[in-house]
């Protein structure tokens, strides 16, 4: 396992990307369904968010960016206390002690894009629920063709951009930056935006209906 590294108290962190060209492929988007389920119980849910922050950030500058340590630290709920012991700082921590993240130097930070799947020493450390769900997708995968699986990923990926507030171009865009067919990218972006537009239109009519609300 790689040493954990002891973090400066320092206000700014330089992250950069750790590629590769395994993990790049078969990973999952740390904001993922797959990482919310299971990665969660093994990093701790602060790293967790630290990483989902770090992958958004990546979206609008991929060659990396300088991260205001402060500010992130109260964008998810902690205190802005950056010292060597802070929950926050020991989030960096744990990222380089899953191999999830690398130092490079005193103030650089190596991060990966994609979350590898879990390893059997890792599945161990879950709930026996959690331990027979992932069984079960691992199964449901091996059983369905490769093209239904890119094409489920990618509605998957594009319908949580459109939650994140990414439009549909946008969205399109992202799933070709992540190597999906342009063909692909198109009908699984168009696919998340009628499901997200149905959503809203849903919970808007739903609000109307309430006791005391306005009709339409």
């Amino acid at each position: 396992m790689t040493p954990v590294p002891d973090l400066p108290p320092v206000t700014t962190l330089t992250i950069r990307p750790w590629p590769d060209s395994v993990i790049d492929v078969v990973g999952h988007d740390p904001r993922s369904a797959y990482v919310e389920t299971y990665w969660v119980g093994v990093l701790g849910p602060t790293a967790a968010w630290v990483l989902r922050r770090i992958a958004t950030a990546f979206d609008a500058q991929p060659d990396g960016f300088v991260l205001d340590l402060p500010e992130t630290a109260r964008s998810i709920g902690l205190s802005e206390n950056c010292g060597r012991s802070s929950p926050f700082t020991r989030s960096f921590a744990r990222l380089v002690q899953f191999d999830l993240a690398q130092p490079l130097g005193e103030r650089i930070l190596a991060v990966r894009r994609k979350v590898p799947p879990l390893t059997r020493r890792q599945l161990l450390r879950l709930p026996a629920s959690l331990q027979a769900s992932h069984q079960e997708m691992q199964e449901h995968d091996l059983r369905t063709p490769n093209v239904e699986h890119l094409r489920r990923r990618a509605r998957q990926l594009a319908l949580s951009l459109l939650e994140l507030g990414e439009d549909l171009e946008a969205g399109e865009r992202q799933l070709l930056r992540w190597n999906f067919h342009p063909a692909l990218a198109r009908e699984a972006a168009a696919w998340a935006w009628e499901r997200h537009c149905s959503a809203r239109t849903e919970e808007s009519t739903h609000l109307e209906v309430l006791p005391g609300g306005d009709a339409a």
